[in-house]
């Protein structure tokens, strides 16, 4: 089962964050994630808001899921929204 993440932002938009890749099971998937980590150990993280706004695509550390805090989480997200 995939693991996914839901965090709430400041205009109360909830963004869905799952990992690219993770979870979806068999060899290729693995190899997938680990390809997609980068050398900077990295991860490619999707997050979807509700209400239809656009997917942003993060680069987080790979303990993202556990480690980093709500907080954090949307600063990624906002950040990436103001850099489109």
């Amino acid at each position: 089962m995939m693991k996914q993440r839901e965090v709430t932002d400041q205009h109360h938009t909830t963004w869905t964050c799952v990992q690219a890749y993770a979870g979806t099971g068999g060899a290729a998937a693995r190899q997938a994630t680990e390809l997609s980590e980068s050398d900077a150990g990295t991860v490619p993280v999707v997050c979807t808001p509700s209400g239809g706004a656009q997917t942003v695509r993060l680069e987080l550390s790979k303990g993202w899921f556990d480690s980093l805090s709500d907080e954090e989480l949307t600063a990624a997200i906002q950040q990436e929204e103001r850099g489109r």
